[in-house]
């Protein structure tokens, strides 16, 4: 009688992401990596035989609570008697990895985001103590190549990376100096990637990148060579079957070509939200930021935006107290929000990042000017948000269910406009695209009662 082989135990794997969505989509293809060496994604990092600390460097902050969770990771690494793994990935990794290393000798392994793809070797190497520890250099395209075809999607909405890196250099923002050069994905991979979310259900996919606008790649030699663009590229993956809803961000007012513009009126699958950040509505401030656009280039933008697509809604990212920023370059900020008029926007007071050019200009605001025309700033925003939301009732919109609300026998949703919209519904609709007639609104969600089902195209 043959004794059955035993199948080892499942390794536990727990991964805390900081930050924006890339590092979400990171974090999703680090889970991806480390699935075939047996890894299954826990809650909580208490029992994780690997912990990873998916870092951003863009808030304030960020290094000191990344130190102060590591020291609370250290005290569970010693209840195990060591077994844990303790990594660091993405942007603080890369902006100060040699001094994790130094700081808190209880981490194992240091990678930035461009060496996620070597994670399985690193942990290898680590369960045996041997090995090169750290893993920051540029090398996305290797990065990319090195990803599986396929992925497990969770849920009828995916985030697709097309596009890495930062070429505008912002002399606030470290992306530059942390994600490398701008790099964009080959049309063929990020197809491979599409149809196989398509299938596995997925009908709603946001194209990510820092730069997502800034895609550009080569076209097919079926589709006749040459070189496309983001608009020719959601062009494209609207003929895959089963993605209904196309998104992208975040963009640049840089990249944003007449062809994208185009793409907007002439692709339904191509939903109509906009996030483009502007960052400030003085041209004295752009230009000290080396934005490269002024006020009125954006404004043109956000016109021939709405002419292309009249029910555009728009999203963009703010900063507030930037060095140098007078009462007069404040009021153009508030200007430009007052005729732009958004759905939803991000506001931040200005932080220094070590490293950056602004860092070390002069004229920094004070942080109770800030704190005042933030404070101007929001109520602003959340007002138009409000209002946005509001104009929404009594109309019926087409809603993806994402999953379950929070109350029983309620469903969650969004919008073509990325609103959150909950109803009274059965799971068995999640995703599918229903009919709801909106009742309600409050300044972050949607209320509505369930139609019908939507009929594919």
């Amino acid at each position: 009688m043959t004794t059955p082989t035993s199948r080892p135990e499942p390794k536990r794997l727990f991964i805390k992401t900081y930050g924006c969505q890339m590092n979400v989509y990171d974090s999703e293809r680090m889970r991806d990596v480390l699935r075939p060496l047996g890894y299954q994604p826990v809650d909580g990092p208490e029992t994780a035989d690997l912990v990873v600390l998916n870092t951003c460097h863009i808030r304030e902050k960020a290094t000191e609570k990344v130190y102060s969770e590591l020291g609370q990771i250290k005290k569970m690494k010693e209840a195990s008697g060591g077994k844990m793994t303790i990594a660091v990935a993405g942007c603080v990794a890369q902006a100060e990895g040699a001094e994790i290393m130094r700081r808190q000798p209880a981490v194992d392994l240091v990678l930035g985001p461009q060496a996620y793809h070597k994670l399985p070797e690193m942990v290898a190497r680590a369960s045996r103590a041997a090995g090169d520890r750290l893993e920051t250099e540029f090398e996305t395209l290797e990065k990319f190549d090195a990803l599986p075809k396929q992925r497990e999607a969770d849920g009828p909405a995916a985030f697709l990376s097309v596009q890495e890196g930062c070429d505008k250099f912002c002399t606030f923002c470290v992306v530059p100096y942390t994600r490398g050069a701008e790099l964009s994905r080959p049309v063929d991979d990020i197809v491979i990637e599409a149809r196989s979310l398509a299938a596995q259900g997925v009908r709603d996919i946001s194209l990510l990148g820092q730069n997502v606008n800034a895609w550009h790649g080569a076209a097919p030699k079926l589709e006749g060579g040459g070189e496309w663009g983001l608009g020719q590229l959601a062009r494209h993956l609207s003929k895959i079957g089963g993605i209904d809803r196309i998104r992208y961000t975040t963009s640049h007012p840089r990249d944003m070509d007449d062809d994208l513009i185009a793409a907007h009126g002439e692709v339904p699958e191509l939903m109509p939200f906009l996030h483009l950040p502007v960052q400030s509505g003085s041209d004295r401030i752009l230009k000290a930021m080396n934005r490269g656009h002024t006020a009125e280039h954006y404004l043109d933008i956000m016109r021939r935006m709405r002419d292309a697509r009249p029910d555009m809604a728009l999203a963009s990212d703010f900063i507030v107290g930037f060095p140098g920023e007078s009462d007069q370059d404040f009021e153009d900020t508030m200007n430009l929000v007052r005729e732009v008029g958004y759905a939803i926007a991000y506001s931040f007071k200005y932080s220094p990042r070590p490293g950056t050019p602004a860092a070390d200009m002069f004229g920094h605001v004070p942080e109770e000017v800030k704190d005042e025309r933030l404070q101007q700033l929001q109520t602003l925003l959340k007002q138009q948000q409000t209002e946005f939301n509001a104009s929404k009732v009594g109309e019926t919109l087409p809603v993806l269910v994402t999953g379950k609300g929070k109350m029983p026998g309620q469903a969650h949703g969004r919008s073509p406009w990325m609103q959150a919209v909950h109803f009274d519904a059965p799971e068995s609709l999640v995703g599918q695209i229903v009919d709801v007639k909106i009742v309600g609104s409050t300044m972050s969600s949607l209320t509505g009662e369930y139609a019908h089902v939507v009929e594919a195209a």
